[in-house]
């Protein structure tokens, strides 16, 4: 009888563009940045400049899903 050959446990990669995208909070929420703060900025009011700087609760549970597969080792 011959011996069984191991095969290799394959390496998840982390999908860089969806880790810079999201964070999850200390209790596990996920987290996401809003678009449009690059430029074209100039004549937008302080306040809505200032708005853009807060994260928003991801809500939608099959984009949660694809999160955590693109990104399964996101801290």
């Amino acid at each position: 009888m011959t011996a069984k050959v191991k095969t290799p446990k394959y390496k998840l990669k982390t999908h860089k563009a969806t880790s810079k995208r999201f964070r999850l909070t200390g209790s596990g929420v996920l987290v996401r940045t809003k678009g449009g703060k690059s430029h074209l900025r100039r004549r937008t009011p302080s306040r809505t400049k200032a708005l853009f700087a807060e994260m928003i609760k991801v809500k939608g549970s099959k984009t949660i899903k694809r999160v955590n597969r693109l990104a399964p080792n996101m801290d």
